[in-house]
């Protein structure tokens, strides 16, 4: 047999296993401790595949969805009124801001790369380390962070009580008012609406066989038959399991001053284990990995390649592959920034 065959069969494997692992984990139940329900609907389609297109809204309560976009613009969420939501996730250009890590209240600077908010409802966890289950749970992470917000919500509600624009807002869909879990679903709904349907790969994958350039058909062929589904997968490809970095090969050392999840769990196991990355518009959310060392997308795709699945790439698999996470780019519904 040859070396090629091996690493067919082994890549099969891997991928096969990454895909039912992922199926798992996605249906785990959440363990949020903060319990806010929202009427936000979507519609769901399922094709044979790795990668799943993202649903269409539905439905979404506007009032709910206004009220939660102007508190994610509203730096009164922090304790000095000078940092939003908005401020670390630029909604227009990505969801994210940009930077290796981003700067919270009095220049204080936090240690890891701020994750997209862009299609985050679609996520089996939230943060890198997966250390909150849902959005809801995520909303309290950054407020009461002394580097990011440093507040709390007695702070935010006196604030947001001296505010006739919010007092009326909220009025109109709380009957209690201004309240915790008024706040965190007003958050929550906006952020669920915060999707990019329609994007080439799932007109593709829906059956328009023009959706994709022929490099870019190229390049989707690459991404399975590499097995970079094994990790990269689901409605967002990726987001729906934990993995630890350099699993195969090494990888720099930039990337593994962060134990990760290691944090969290205190146990030996999940040293390095990040929650994997959505690689929706991820042309769009340079620079890269859970400490945002790493400048480019091509050099983020070859260390990947070689620490994840050990494979040395050529020049014309890297311009493949960064062609077809082009058409992973979708766009906001109308109206929704």
């Amino acid at each position: 047999m040859t070396y090629r065959y091996l690493l067919s069969v082994m890549v099969g494997l891997i991928s096969v296993a990454g895909l039912l692992l992922g199926y798992y984990l996605s249906m785990l139940p959440g363990t949020s401790q903060v319990m806010v329900r929202t009427p936000t609907e979507y519609e769901y389609v399922s094709i044979a595949g790795p990668i799943q297109p993202i649903p269409k809204l539905k439905s979404i309560d506007p009032l709910w969805r206004n009220l939660g976009r102007a508190l994610f613009n509203s730096p009164l969420l922090s304790t000095d009124n000078t940092v939003a939501c908005a401020s670390c996730h630029v909604v227009s250009q990505g969801g994210d801001d940009g930077f290796p890590v981003s700067a919270g209240i009095n220049g204080s600077i936090g240690s890891r790369n701020s994750p997209t908010v862009l299609n985050s409802a679609f996520n089996f966890r939230q943060f890198w380390d997966g250390r909150s289950a849902d959005l809801a749970e995520q909303v309290l992470g950054p407020i009461h962070n002394p580097i990011e917000m440093g507040s709390n919500f007695s702070q935010i509600i006196l604030k947001l009580k001296q505010s006739p624009e919010f007092v009326q807002a909220f009025r109109q869909v709380s009957p209690a008012g201004i309240t915790q879990a008024a706040i965190i679903k007003a958050l929550v709904t906006f952020e669920e609406s915060l999707i990019t349907p329609n994007a080439p790969i799932d007109r593709f994958l829906m059956g328009d066989k023009f959706a994709l350039s022929a490099q870019q058909k190229i390049g989707y062929r690459k991404f399975v038959d590499f097995g970079c589904v094994s990790c990269h997968q689901g409605r967002n490809i990726g987001g729906n399991l934990y993995q630890r970095l350099g699993r195969i090969a090494g990888v720099p050392e930039k990337l593994l001053k962060d134990k990760g999840r290691f944090k969290i769990t205190k146990n030996p196991n999940d040293q390095y284990v990040f929650k994997v990355p959505s690689l929706r518009n991820i042309n769009r959310t340079a620079p890269y990995f859970h400490n945002g060392s790493v400048a480019t997308l091509s050099e983020a795709v070859t260390i990947m390649a070689k620490g994840q699945l050990g494979i040395d790439l050529t020049k014309s698999d890297i311009e493949d592959l960064l062609a077809l996470f082009e058409a992973f780019n979708g766009h906001l519904p109308k109206g929704q920034l």
